[in-house]
């Protein structure tokens, strides 16, 4: 049967705006390969092979194939056209993308390809240079990048997927099993619906390549730098359909490669609001450094403590700062530190929702293991993470990610009396922690012999000073002693009366940031209780 002749009726008729394709299978007869991606390439080419496939070839892709023993004819000897300009002229020819492009069931498109000796390409196999790869690499030269900027790679990729209905076309290697299946199942051939999915795939990831283009192009204009991009692109893979969003009633997915940073050993499937709290926690254990162990709920700490000795004396010093919270949906992260039996066991009749660790002892991920409800995250990774989206009616917000950029030698001592080394540690520390509350937030804390803790911590309220009354009650509830304690206020302390509360409570010193029209009155009150201020000029309000 020749090509074109597989389908009785030519027209095309548009039915619900969508056009009105044969369903009937594709005969595949001839395939191009050029790919960069090599996984899989010779078996795929020598199955398709024994189906009768003629294979075309450019460059590398030739040569590998050749060497598995696999017939291959170079596409510059089936267009007659040599490839010019080192490579960077090959595919783009009138029978490379007439091949592709031509209708089958269109008279006028077969007449035409007969007239100017266009054979039809029933098959592309194409991945792309590796740009994103070559680009994330620190010692690449914006040569090299241009370089990797594939163009005939897309251009197939784009002429076979628009032209679906006829052409079965393959960026992904994991997919090449699949194709093989399917015409296995159907005497040679594709289906229509796997090639629309196919064909939608590679629209996704040539609109992800040229985002990746753009954006590192617009990052090398030194002469028009702009911490905000010009144009917004967000092209990210969906990685799993999650049951819903915060409630029950709202539809929710999970997008991106958040999967490459974590990896689940156990437990239910991650929530909505469980990724929420594994995003806040990671960010809040990366302020805090080694030795940290926090526990969060609803994204906010809800106790914190750093004690190099033992895992189980930080989790100890963390749990007390808040007995309740941490009930039914908490967050436990250890970092940087391997989690053992001896942690476990502390946990073991706590309701905890997740446990995040870089790595755990066989006999503790065992123990886990055996609470079937655990979410048990492993983090293999830091990710690059340099913007916050939020959606807005009509658009989006975006804003840099706020990372702590500041240091102790930042900061400003405003009072009379200079913090003691206790307090410059405790403060630091406090100060990390109130950053990654909500707001607002005041943060009451220790340092002691090396070991820092959470005493109490309020957070999301509407007014500061209720924040302040909150924590210093959850310091009564838990019967912690806030004498000889700091206090953190993530944002301007604006009245007097806040900082007379934390002295009153057996606060010493206040870490803050300043810049309220009542800084003097403040000072003056830290002042009059021969307490410690430090203004840091640094505001990490955090509003939701």
């Amino acid at each position: 049967m020749q090509s074109g002749q597989q389908f009785e009726n030519p027209t095309i008729k548009p039915t619900n705006h969508i056009i009105a394709m044969s369903t009937q299978s594709t005969q595949t007869t001839r395939a191009l390969f050029s790919v960069s991606d090599k996984t899989g390439l010779a078996k795929f080419a020598e199955e398709l092979g024994l189906f009768g496939i003629q294979i075309l070839s450019t460059g590398g892709t030739a040569k590998e194939l050749r060497k598995a023993g696999i017939p291959v004819t170079d596409v510059s000897e089936y267009t007659g056209a040599p490839e010019l300009f080192d490579g960077r002229l090959k595919t783009l020819h009138p029978k490379v993308h007439g091949g592709l492009l031509q209708r089958r069931r269109n008279k006028k498109d077969i007449e035409e390809a007969a007239a100017n000796n266009i054979p039809q390409i029933d098959f592309v196999v194409v991945n792309l240079y590796p740009f994103e790869q070559t680009v994330a690499k620190p010692d690449t030269t914006f040569d090299d990048a241009i370089e990797n900027i594939d163009i005939g790679g897309p251009s197939m990729l784009r002429s076979a997927a628009k032209n679906f209905a006829d052409v079965t076309v393959v960026i992904d290697p994991a997919d090449y099993p699949r194709v093989i299946g399917c015409m296995r199942e159907n005497d040679g051939k594709t289906t229509l619906a796997l090639r629309r999915e196919l064909a939608l795939k590679v629209f996704e990831r040539t609109s992800r390549y040229d985002a990746a283009i753009l954006t590192y192009l617009e990052s090398q204009d030194t002469d028009n730098a702009s911490v905000m991009p010009s144009t917004l692109r967000l092209c990210l893979p969906k990685a799993q359909d999650l049951r819903y969003g915060e409630n029950p009633h709202q539809k929710s997915a999970l997008y991106g490669d958040f999967w490459k940073y974590y990896s689940q050993h156990g437990g239910k499937e991650l929530s909505y609001t469980n990724i929420l709290d594994i995003a806040s926690a990671s960010t809040l254990i990366d302020d805090l450094g080694d030795d940290s162990i926090a526990i969060l709920k609803h994204t906010t700490p809800c106790g914190v403590a750093i004690d190099g000795t033992s895992p189980v004396e930080a989790w100890n010093l963390a749990f007390a700062t808040d007995k309740d919270s941490p009930f039914g949906g908490v967050i436990v992260l250890p970092w940087k530190t391997e989690v053992d039996t001896d942690l476990v066991d502390v946990l073991k009749d706590i309701f905890v929702e997740i446990v995040i660790a870089s790595s755990f002892t066989p006999g503790a991920l065992a123990a886990l293991q055996r609470r079937k409800n655990l979410r048990i995250i492993q983090r293999t990774g830091i990710p690059p993470f340099d913007l916050d989206l939020k959606s807005i009616p009509g658009g989006m917000l975006v804003q840099e990610r706020d990372v702590l950029r500041e240091a102790w030698s930042d900061f400003k001592v405003v009072t009379k009396r200079l913090p003691t080394e206790e307090e410059k540690f405790a403060m630091m520390f406090a100060w990390k922690v109130v950053k990654n509350a909500k707001s607002n937030a005041m943060v009451y804390a220790k340092y002691q012999g090396g070991t820092y803790r959470t005493l109490c911590i309020g957070a999301g309220q509407t007014s500061r000073v209720d924040a302040s009354k909150i924590a210093i009650w959850k310091s009564e509830q838990a019967d912690l002693s806030l004498v000889g304690s700091v206090l953190a206020s993530e944002a301007f302390i604006p009245f007097a009366d806040g900082a007379e509360a934390a002295f009153k409570a057996g606060a010493t010193a206040i870490i803050q940031t300043g810049g309220s029209i009542r800084d003097k009155e403040v000072i003056a009150a830290a002042d009059a209780a021969g307490a410690a201020m430090v203004m840091t000029g640094y505001r990490h309000f955090r509003h939701g």
